[in-house]
């Protein structure tokens, strides 16, 4: 969480949200497809927050957000102690956040007209970013799985608030399936990361 958030936090309500995410993402795990919507649902807003303190747009504190919602869905397995999943997503947006606020600055630094806005580039105590090959897999497999779910995945997949009146005029498709059909969704990408050669010979 961010320190403002952390400021206006007891440790009583810290304890409860890491033991609500602990349950639904045992929950998902075990097969129960809402767990997984009630584990977003819960930590959107403080991963977006994470994001957006490193300096990111909203946009892309998005993208970061959603990054690390499909690298928990590609590593879940990874994660043996459901406790810890608050602290993997929270410490993998911090990678993906700081990853791209310095993919941008980087990109900043080469047009003059922006030097005087760089400041210095401090990032926290993150280990080292997501392996471009490990993110380029995962994209890989999004891009396989049936177009329905592509645009699920890439639109609203991970949106705290997403616009489903819209959405069900796109897909085609009503609105109370479009929770259902995410989960789906994600349930194929899992088995195909799952049954990914790239993966299993790391």
């Amino acid at each position: 969480m961010t320190r403002g958030m952390l400021e206006g936090a007891t440790v009583d309500g810290l304890t409860d949200a890491w033991d609500t995410a602990a349950r639904d993402f045992a929950a998902w795990r075990t097969g129960d497809r809402a767990g997984l919507d009630r584990l977003v649902r819960q930590m959107t807003p403080v991963l977006w927050h994470i994001a957006r303190a490193y300096g990111l747009d909203p946009q892309t504190a998005e993208d970061a957000v959603q990054t690390t919602w499909l690298a928990l869905v590609r590593n879940a397995d990874s994660v043996r102690d459901p406790q810890a999943v608050w602290r993997w997503a929270t410490t993998t947006v911090r990678r993906e956040a700081w990853r791209l606020a310095r993919a941008q600055r980087q990109e900043d630094a080469a047009d003059p007209a922006r030097l005087n806005e760089i400041g210095p580039v401090v990032p926290g105590p993150e280990e080292q970013v997501l392996s471009d090959d490990a993110a380029r897999s995962l994209w890989q497999q999004v891009a396989r799985l049936p177009e329905r779910c592509r645009r699920l995945l890439r639109v609203i997949a991970f949106d705290d608030r997403p616009d489903y009146a819209t959405l069900s005029n796109q897909l085609a498709i009503p609105i109370g399936s479009i929770g259902p059909t995410r989960g789906r969704c994600l349930d194929k990408l899992r088995r195909a990361l799952a049954g990914d050669p790239r993966r299993r010979a790391r």
